[in-house]
């Protein structure tokens, strides 16, 4: 009987690596498999995100002139129970990468449930709530930016509009308004903000 029992785990040991090889070899096979499992991953998070969440991330472009730079079109959304106003957005957790705090930043302000949303005037016209569309786009470099830079990214998209446009730590500094009170937070994701390349300005 042991030897039986020992046989029959060593048997389900082997089909259980197997099964991990093959699935380890099939991504492998398909690069593309596990980058699109990776931006889902991202937008699962921060759709779900609080009290600001990412809800929309339709895709990121190239923007030619410049190869270290990356516009994308994207919508936030307050979770959170209370009304907040932005005050920084962050990419690398704010400390050795990027602040994002030009121009009128600080006129977003959302109540519980509304959104707005993030472009680059090289990008078609959108309609946005509250004040938006704000214009940014991405870079990889370090410090604090200006003219709507948001630096920090770790990958940008490729110059013929292929890749991901990745922010690590990404987040938001905001006020918070709670039972007369304004507290200022820190909201920095655990999961990278990942938006798929799909072309070129």
């Amino acid at each position: 009987m042991k030897a039986q029992g020992a046989t029959e785990y060593l048997v389900l040991l082997a089909v259980v690596l197997i099964i991990a090889l093959v699935s380890v070899a099939l991504l492998g096979f398909f690069p593309g498999m596990a980058s699109d499992m990776q931006i889902t991953q991202s937008q699962i998070y921060w759709r779900s995100a609080s009290p600001i969440a990412v809800i929309e991330t339709p895709g990121a472009y190239a923007y030619t002139p410049s190869t270290q730079n990356t516009m994308a079109y994207w919508r936030i959304k307050n979770n959170g129970a209370y009304s907040i106003r932005l005050v920084k957005i962050y990419g690398q957790g704010g400390s050795t990468a990027s602040e994002y705090q030009y121009g009128n930043l600080t006129d977003i302000y959302l109540a519980p449930g509304e959104e707005t949303c993030f472009t680059h005037t090289a990008l078609p016209a959108i309609t946005c709530p509250n004040g938006g569309p704000y214009r940014m786009y991405f870079h990889t470099g370090s410090g604090v930016a200006s003219t709507h830079v948001l630096n920090g990214a770790k990958t940008v998209c490729n110059p013929d509009g292929t890749g991901i446009l990745g922010i690590p730590q990404f987040g938001f500094e905001y006020i918070q308004y709670m039972d007369g009170q304004q507290l200022t937070k820190k909201q920095i994701g655990s999961k990278d903000l990942l938006i798929k390349c799909v072309g070129k300005t």
